[in-house]
């Protein structure tokens, strides 16, 4: 259906500025009613984003725990193994100076050995 009414340009534009000015009142229209529900979702969010920010934190802090007690055990075999390994050290040294000692307590015997021997010679000619 075709309208009869003769639309000039000045009809048009004052059909667009009320239509425009409809538009904006039933904006802002809905802006107020939906403000208490906007305001409520923005709490919720903020809520739900604090709640998610504690279990990071709460990850967080266990995760150093776990790190720090992991390090307290590294530290505690690796002084484990220093003081096992300076225990071997120390009894390969003992064992060695008693070995030196022993070959050094065999030569003198032999060289006691010898000088008696070398005595006995000496007196058997004399």
């Amino acid at each position: 259906m075709k309208n009869t009414r003769d639309n000039q340009l000045s009809d048009r534009r004052a059909a667009s500025a009320d239509a425009k000015s409809a538009l904006l009142n039933a904006y802002r229209a809905a802006q107020l009613t939906a403000a208490p529900a906007k305001a409520a979702r923005q709490a919720e969010r903020a809520l739900v984003a604090a709640a998610r920010d504690e279990r990071r934190q709460a990850r967080e802090r266990i995760k150093m725990e776990e790190q720090a007690r992991i390090e307290t055990e590294a530290a505690e075999r690796q002084a484990t193994a220093d003081a096992a390994a300076l225990a071997e050290t120390e009894a390969r040294d003992s064992a060695e100076k008693a070995r030196v000692a022993r070959v050094i307590e065999d030569e003198a015997a032999r060289k006691a050995a010898r000088d008696l021997r070398y005595a006995n010679r000496k007196a058997r000619q004399a």
